[in-house]
């Protein structure tokens, strides 16, 4: 039993790259989303003419 053990404890559990990668792969999704974020800035201000209408009304 303690050779099954022993055995499975210098094994481990192999990354498909190192783990520098999986911080960098993060670091880029998190980017994406902030451009993509940043991208919708101040769409409700592109038609003044439709926000005008809409203040009138409230």
């Amino acid at each position: 039993m303690s050779r099954i053990l022993a055995e499975g404890a210098v094994h481990g559990v192999e990354l498909p790259f190192p783990s520098f990668f999986f911080g960098v792969i993060a670091m880029a999704v998190f980017l994406l989303m902030g451009w993509v974020t940043w991208s919708y800035r101040d769409v409700a201000n592109r038609h003044e003419h439709k926000s005008n209408d809409s203040k009138a009304h409230h």
